[in-house]
């Protein structure tokens, strides 16, 4: 049988949360089979518990964020996308994430101090299920026309395989891969995909900032470029790092499911916003999925019966 994960033990982090700039303090615990992925909001006089599901998406302007479901406007826990990315990495399924402020710190930018975090907690098998997400037939969402199109798309596939191309029509970008498939079966997450850090660029600084983003963004967090060039001295850490970090973000948006993908997703210049769009488009459609279990690890995709994955 192919079972459920949740870690061995409880971790701890700190850092500053990339668009609010505040300190926040992150506690990782395991949790019970069928939990999911739950934010717990301890800082508040009465914590709120914020369970991760599509529908709890709040706001996608910059970050993925999420508020309980029955009060949306309510407390909310952002920028969780790259926490999510690492535990889709490890195949985890079940969690508590206790945190101090509303935003998730962003660490160095990638998953990579997420993976390390989890791994150092250890990942332990649960006496449950584990249940994906099956695509049974395609759904796809486009936006805008020609300069503007962006798509994204789900379609059947036995294993799990995501495939972006993005296109920013600047020079430093489009001297770097401009597309990248990455598959679980066959890649490495943490080697290939969870060092890929967030960027931007220096004529938003201003704007972002009058909208009270990117109030902890430094070039410690984030791939910083201007009009020509990468601005950070230690330069890239993939050649690709632009559209492997995409990926990387995608990994995570789609990780809001609560249950690993069985599909082939891909995208063109999409993002958060489009990312959970399409996630709400194909649970609406009750004749493109099912939910699946592997009684017998020899017909589950590759990869996923070991303990410790390669990806």
């Amino acid at each position: 049988m192919i079972r459920q994960r949740t870690l061995k033990s409880v971790t701890r982090a700190v850092g500053v949360g990339v668009h609010s700039g505040q300190r926040v303090e992150l506690t990782l615990r395991p949790a019970a089979p069928d939990t999911g992925i739950v934010f717990r909001r301890t800082d508040l006089p009465q914590p709120v518990d914020i369970p991760v599901t599509p529908e709890s998406v709040t706001d996608t302007r910059m970050a993925t964020t999420i508020s309980p479901v029955d009060n949306p406007g309510g407390p909310k826990v952002q920028t969780i996308e790259h926490l999510l990315s690492a535990c889709a990495g490890l195949g985890l399924d079940n969690l508590y994430i206790d945190i101090t402020a509303e935003e998730v710190p962003i660490l160095d930018g990638s998953a990579a101090s997420f993976v390390f975090l989890l791994q150092s907690a250890g990942i332990e098998m649960q006496n449950a299920p584990k249940r994906f997400l099956r695509v049974k037939k395609a759904v796809e969402l486009r936006e805008g026309d020609g300069p503007s199109l962006k798509w994204a798309r789900l379609e059947p596939h036995h294993g799990y395989r995501l495939s972006f191309e993005i296109d920013f029509n600047h020079p430093a970008l489009d001297a770097t891969g401009q597309q990248m498939t990455f598959d679980f079966a066959t890649g490495q997450y943490r080697r290939d995909i969870a060092r890929a850090r967030t960027f931007g660029f220096t004529k938003d600084v201003e704007m972002m900032r009058a909208r009270g983003l990117g109030l902890g963004g430094s070039m410690d967090n984030v791939i910083v470029v201007d009009d020509y060039r990468v601005l950070n001295a230690e330069g890239l850490r993939y050649d690709d790092e632009f559209v492997k970090h995409k990926i990387l973000d995608a990994i995570g948006d789609m990780h809001v499911l609560g249950k690993p993908l069985l599909a082939s997703y891909t995208a063109y210049k999409g993002g958060h916003a489009l990312n959970n769009r399409l996630l709400r488009h194909l649970l609406a459609d009750r004749q493109a999925w099912e939910v699946v279990t592997f009684e017998d690890e020899r017909q589950a995709p590759a990869g996923w019966a070991e303990l410790a994955p390669a990806w």
